[in-house]
This record gives C-alpha cells, structure tokens and sequence, in this order.
C-alpha cells in the first residue's frame, strides 16, 4: 500500500485545528496521531476547542491539551460551556464560535465524523465543513455504545510505544471519566489494534479517519 506524508521536513510548521464536542473527544479520536504529528513536526501550532464541559471537564482539557501537545505551541484550549446533548438547539451560538476560528487557516482540522450516533458530534461536524470549505479535513471517530463504528479509509500507522503514551494520557488527563465500562484502557487500544490490522501497520497499531476531499 503506497503511503502519503504532509511533508519530508521536519522543520514544516503546521497549523492544526482540533475539534472536539466533549472534553476528551480530541483525544480519543486522534490522539495518537496528534502525539506523532507533534513529534515529527515539532514547530506546529495546536488549537484546540472543546465546546462542552463544567468546571472539572474544562481542567481535564486543559491538562489533556498540554500533554498532548507537548512542547509545541498551545492555542488554548478554547472552551465553550454548551450543554452536553443540546448543541444542536443552540445551534447560531455554536456557529457564532467557528465563524470566529475562521481566523486560523489551518493546514488541518480534525473533527467528528459527520455519520457519528451523537447529535453534538455530528453538528460540529457540519459546521467545520461549512466553515472550512478549502481545507484538509480529517474525520475521527469515537467508541460508544450506540455501535456506529464505521468503515474509515485513511489510516494513520502508530508506534506501539505510542499507542500506550495516548492510552496512559486519557487515564490519567480524565478521572472523572474512568467510572465509565467503555472509558477502559482496553478499548481503546482494542480500536487501535483493529485499524493497524486493517491498513497492515508495522506496529500493529492505527488510528483511522474519514476523508471527503483529497488534493493529490
């Protein structure tokens, strides 16, 4: 299978544009891609928004932005406090924010899969492709319980060491969340493993995303 890389520099600098509808979305649905891209392109630019959360999801973010992100510059994260499950009611609120991101110009935006079971997930998904009608979008996705794993066709190869770095941020960065049966360790390396066997990583191990629009 041929492989396509953003660039051979590794001096490149990326302005990347995280999308997330909760505060460990980001994270979840491409965190070890986001730990790679900021270990080989270490001068980019991380913006995160994350647009639900109280008091303790928004320190959680926080401190999930900065462990993911490393020693790369951090914008934010920017949080928004829409209530969880009814952002598509508050929909002009939500718009309002990404017209304000159009300032950014990213060289990538990663947001939630348009398909996805969760209302606020597939909301911002809209949005971002309303908002960013000439950029290079990739789609992740998230595991639940609704059972809407689809089949994704861009797959991102992941170390082993890695996958056990972003599984090890997301228990440590999310205690409020650890109470969950799916918030588990082994689902999300379960998930890793089925996308590495999928595109045949070396490791093992991938993350995979949704792509509409690819310039070759």
């Amino acid at each position: 299978m041929r492989s396509l890389s953003f660039s051979e520099d590794s001096t490149s600098r990326l302005n990347i544009l995280c999308i997330g509808a909760h505060s460990d979305d980001i994270e979840i649905g491409c965190g070890g891609t986001i730990l790679r891209l900021a270990s080989q392109y270490p001068n980019s630019v991380f913006h995160w928004v994350v647009f639900s959360g109280n008091e303790v999801r928004a320190e959680e973010a926080r401190r999930a932005a900065a462990l993911f992100a490393g020693t790369n510059s951090l914008k934010g994260p920017l949080l928004q406090s829409f209530r969880d499950g009814f952002m598509p009611f508050h929909g002009e609120e939500v718009k309002s924010v990404f017209e304000e991101l159009k300032t950014i110009s990213p060289d990538i935006v990663f947001t939630h899969n348009r398909n996805d079971a969760h209302q606020d997930h597939r909301l911002l998904a809209e949005l971002t492709w309303n908002t960013f009608r000439d950029h290079f979008i990739l789609e992740y996705e998230i595991p639940k319980y609704d059972g809407d794993m689809g089949r994704p066709s861009v797959f991102v190869p992941l170390d082993t060491e890695l996958c056990k770095r972003k599984v090890q941020y997301l228990m440590d960065a999310f205690p409020s969340q650890r109470s969950k049966p799916w918030f588990q360790s082994d689902t999300f390396l379960s998930l890793l493993r089925l996308r590495g066997m999928e595109c045949n990583a070396p490791s093992g191990y991938a993350e995979a995303f949704y792509c509409r629009k690819l310039t070759l």
